[in-house]
């Protein structure tokens, strides 16, 4: 079963991952420095979020870095859009409500 950038979002701790290496590139244990988890965890972690495409490893020498993938944060930026725009006019209709409701007290 392939996993979707929602699954890899759907956990704070991937949450948390991404955060950090929004950052900048680390490897899995710089990144493990900063959870309260072994680092066989946070492998699992970073494995979902290489799946879902979310994150890439470079190799580089011995170590491994893990960079996040802005093309995919995009993806969830343009599904969250629809939403921006649903939530946009309903707070243009609640100024309208309120700035009437203001007016007729006056």
């Amino acid at each position: 079963m392939r996993r979707d950038i929602f699954q890899a979002i759907a956990d704070p701790t991937r949450r948390a991952i991404i955060a950090l290496i929004a950052i900048q590139a680390m490897t899995p244990n710089a990144i493990a420095e900063h959870f309260d988890m072994t680092r066989q965890a946070v492998s699992k972690h970073l494995q979902i979020l290489v799946e879902c495409e979310m994150v890439k490893q470079e190799q580089e020498g011995r170590e491994i870095f893990y960079q996040l993938e802005i093309e995919k944060m995009k993806e969830i930026d343009k599904w969250l859009e629809q939403f921006r725009k649903i939530w946009d006019k309903r707070y243009q209709q609640l100024d309208k409500l309120l700035l009437n409701i203001k007016k007729s007290k006056k």
